[in-house]
């Protein structure tokens, strides 16, 4: 088999740059290591930055996400006990987010993917990565008990951090890693968000909280864990107490609870491998680089290293020009440093560490209380919310 690139991973990434590629009539192959109902399974982000929700709707799969998406035109942050909107809309001229299930996105771009009979082989396991330093890439992998190979042009590895893109150049690459001593515990269930019109980030004594919305019937909400619980410590009963003794009393009360549908909790970490580009082998998304998801970044990153990448391979089969190729990195680590930058900072003043104790908390709130009072804080805030200029 072959083809013009070979996309391995079929999350988000890998299914957005294939719909691209094809619009622009570029062939490609996606080869997935898990089956389709496996990656439809996984409860990942929910917020689109505009840069996002446009691709989306350049690859032609952005009907759904216009319709049910729910567009946020604030965020708003509680500390002492009181709740302070941040104008994001007002702010930022006009820029907003979006709440959609990345669920539902990759389910669009799935069902996109099969209704134009493109090629995505679920199951390829013991995938491995050739000859990328030269002319001719191979990727090898086994279904069904057979190995296969499949020659390409390129290769874009959108397998994430454990896959085989980042495995195969891991003495290549610079990794920076920093580990946060906490977890998030977080859950899904049917009941309105607490508020259907922005994002609610807590700050506590008793620690970080967070309430987002995947619609106007499904909520999804967090609260900073030890890293060593387990799902079963937490009830739901527990969690529902928890998350409204770190909120305002008056958005507690309006809290509505029920059983839940999904829960789990996930250690938080910033990481970055440098570069991103090995000869026609590229990395894009969590192969390259992981945010903890307090900024809402970790997915509108992905989608600007898949409009980046898209970009470079339209130039180099339509154009004959590798201008693209060349700075393809260079372009992505700018963004993905600033993206970095902003989730650890938020992460680091609305989370109780182990050392927030009496003057760390009074530090934190302080800092808190001189955002929210002071346009050009909170104006900052806001711009890195909705996703800085490309």
């Amino acid at each position: 088999m072959r083809t013009q690139v070979a996309i391995i991973g079929a999350g988000p990434s890998g299914l957005l740059l294939g719909q691209l590629l094809h619009k622009a009539g570029i062939d490609n192959v996606i080869l997935e290591r898990q089956t389709g109902d496996y990656v439809l399974g996984r409860i990942r982000a929910g917020i689109l930055e505009q840069v996002t929700v446009d691709l989306l709707r350049e690859a032609g799969v952005g009907e759904r996400v216009g319709r049910e998406g729910v567009v946020h035109h604030s965020i708003e942050l509680v500390f002492s006990g009181a709740r302070h909107p941040i104008d994001v809309h007002g702010l930022t001229g006009g820029k907003v987010v979006t709440a959609y299930g990345q669920t539902e996105l990759t389910r669009d771009l799935m069902e996109a993917r099969a209704a134009q009979g493109l090629t995505t082989v679920y199951e390829a396991a013991n995938v491995s990565l050739h000859d990328f330093d030269g002319t001719q890439p191979v990727v090898r992998y086994q279904k069904d008990g057979q190995t296969h190979e499949l020659a390409c042009d390129f290769i874009a590895g959108c397998d994430g951090f454990h896959g085989a893109s980042r495995a195969a150049v891991k003495d290549r690459i610079t990794e920076y890693e920093k580990v946060y001593p906490f977890g998030w515990l977080g859950v899904l269930a049917d009941v309105p968000p607490v508020s259907p019109h922005a994002i609610v980030y807590g700050n506590s004594e008793r620690g970080f909280s967070l309430c987002s919305m995947r619609s106007l019937t499904r909520s999804r909400y967090y609260v900073q864990c030890p890293l060593d619980d387990q799902v079963a410590d937490w009830s739901d009963q527990r969690f529902w107490d928890e998350l409204r003794r770190r909120l305002d009393p008056e958005l507690a009360e309006r809290v509505i609870t029920g059983p839940t549908i999904e829960k789990s909790i996930a250690p938080l970490r910033s990481f970055v491998a440098e570069p991103m580009r090995f000869g026609r082998l590229f990395l894009a998304g969590d192969a390259a680089h992981i945010v903890p998801p307090t900024g809402a970044k970790g997915l509108n990153l992905a989608a600007t290293d898949v409009k980046y990448l898209s970009g470079a391979f339209i130039e180099h089969f339509q154009e004959r020009s590798d201008a693209g190729i060349d700075t393809y990195s260079q372009r992505c680590l700018r963004r993905i440093w600033k993206a970095e930058r902003f989730s650890w900072w938020l992460t680091s003043l609305m989370h109780r560490f182990p050392d927030t104790e009496g003057i760390g908390q009074k530090l934190q709130e302080a800092e808190l209380d001189y955002l929210v009072n002071s346009r050009a804080m909170s104006t900052a805030l806001a711009e890195n919310y909705v996703g800085l200029p490309l």
